[in-house]
């Protein structure tokens, strides 16, 4: 664990292929200045790509000795973990 500040991430209501580069950059940044919690409450609808780009987020940050957290994940995201059959990945991310 590290003693930095934890910095939040906010994912924006629609995550699609346009917004991916954006969101992977802003998790890249925030996982090199410590730990991260992404605020997932207003997802509305989640690309299959976004998932595992959470999933892949979560691994560096792991592998960096930095927690990673999912906030509140919405109902939405919530579904879309489930339907893919992601749920293990994503339970010991998930906060809220």
């Amino acid at each position: 664990m590290s003693n930095k500040a934890e910095r939040t991430v906010a994912l924006p209501a629609i995550i699609d292929l346009d917004s991916l580069d954006g969101i992977r950059d802003a998790l890249l940044d925030a996982i090199d200045e410590g730990p991260v919690a992404v605020d997932a409450g207003g997802v509305e609808r989640v690309s299959t790509n976004a998932l595992f780009m959470l999933i892949s987020a979560a691994e560096t940050a792991r592998r960096n000795h930095l927690e990673f957290a999912i906030l509140q994940p919405s109902a939405a995201m919530s579904t879309a973990v489930e339907r893919l059959g992601l749920g293990t990945q994503f339970s010991g991310m998930i906060r809220g």
